[in-house]
């Protein structure tokens, strides 16, 4: 098993390769979501360009669906149109990664495609100017998806020293979480901070505000990057809301929601209208909200109840939460606390958009 000390020795070798000259050309990273809620990325060599790419000036590329469960064996081909640029933290300089949206070969969205939708919802009421943010949970697991930190045999100690913890014996793998930190910020994504969460080998990072579709498209790389990092460490991501059996609070993909109206003077009265909305049409945003959901919206450990729609101030046991300092002042913004570690960022925010003020 990988660790500490073998990926600084493995990152110090790599290091002359990664100052070679590249004789004016760049290496694009395509980066996709596959069937499973998965990451998957291949490398293609680019001409150097003077003020970088975007989006537009990069080719369509293509992969074999068949391999990642996108299409069948026999029309396996999926395109990759390219909707974000970011900076490459891994190989530095003016390599790039390239978020993908994937497209069948007749044009359409792919199934598994639901950044498409999403776009064409924010785009619609783009004039609400939606602010979200995004927190999400996760596990580091070893190779054998044992959580680091536990003993080999039971359970450790009940949670309690582990949340925002500091010190040995109450959090671990500290290094991917800081090695994670710095990628996303070299790379643009609008990370806004992280902690240690209530189970031992249990992390949060946070993303956001972010205006529109470009919340699915930051949380999707911060995502990338973090499993990228891990793998490094020879360290598993687990965004399972339930990875381990046991009284522990499951993990989750907290959305905090606004608006222009609810953020001025006032917005309290549209910050409770989009809640009664919310209420409305509860089970379609839990189909929507991760698998396996069910298994941590118990009631219990900060979680509503998955058959019953709640709100309240400063309630973690609600569904919906508004945070008592928006109360106070009267505007401001709530957080959908339903929502699993698992779930995808382009169907939680587009849910919340087309239940809000409809669909496209």
């Amino acid at each position: 098993m990988a660790t500490t000390e073998s990926f600084l020795s493995n990152a110090q070798n790599l290091q002359k390769f990664l100052t070679l000259d590249q004789r004016g050309k760049i290496m694009a990273e395509y980066i996709w979501i596959d069937s499973e809620g998965g990451t998957r990325s291949k490398s293609r060599t680019l001409d150097e360009k003077e003020g970088g790419y975007t989006p537009d000036d990069l080719p369509i590329w293509n992969f074999d669906g068949s391999s990642t469960g996108q299409a069948p064996g026999d029309n396996s081909d999926v395109y990759l149109k390219p909707v974000a640029v970011f900076p490459d933290p891994f190989r530095l300089g003016g390599n790039i990664l390239v978020l993908s949206e994937c497209i069948d070969n007749d044009g359409n969205p792919n199934k598994y495609n639901f950044r498409h939708e999403t776009a064409k919802l924010m785009e619609a009421h783009a004039a609400h100017e939606p602010w979200f943010g995004l927190e999400q949970e996760y596990t580091l697991l070893d190779l054998n998806d044992r959580p680091y930190g536990w003993p080999k045999n039971g359970f450790p100690a009940p949670q309690g020293p582990y949340y925002c913890g500091v010190g040995a014996g109450k959090v671990v793998q500290r290094d991917i979480v800081e090695a994670h930190y710095r990628a996303c910020l070299y790379a643009g994504v609008k990370i806004s901070g992280t902690n240690a969460e209530v189970m031992p080998a249990q992390w949060e990072f946070q993303v956001g505000p972010c205006l529109g579709i470009e919340m699915g498209d930051h949380l999707w790389l911060a995502r990338f990057l973090l499993h990228r990092i891990a793998e490094e460490f020879g360290a598993k991501v687990s965004v399972h809301p339930k990875p381990i059996p046991g009284d522990w609070n499951g993990a989750g993909l907290h959305s905090n929601f606004s608006t222009k109206e609810m953020r001025e003077e006032g917005g309290m009265k549209y910050i409770e209208a989009a809640i009664e909305k919310l209420g409305k049409r509860h089970q379609e945003h839990i189909a929507v909200y991760g698998e396996d959901n069910e298994k941590r919206l118990t009631g219990r450990h900060e979680t509503g109840a998955i058959d019953q729609f709640s709100y309240g101030v400063a309630n973690r046991g609600c569904s919906i939460r508004i945070p008592r300092e928006c109360a106070a002042k009267g505007c401001g913004y709530f957080e959908d606390r339903r929502p699993a570690s698992n779930a995808d960022p382009y169907q939680i925010t587009g849910i919340i958009m087309e239940t809000c003020f409809g669909a496209v």
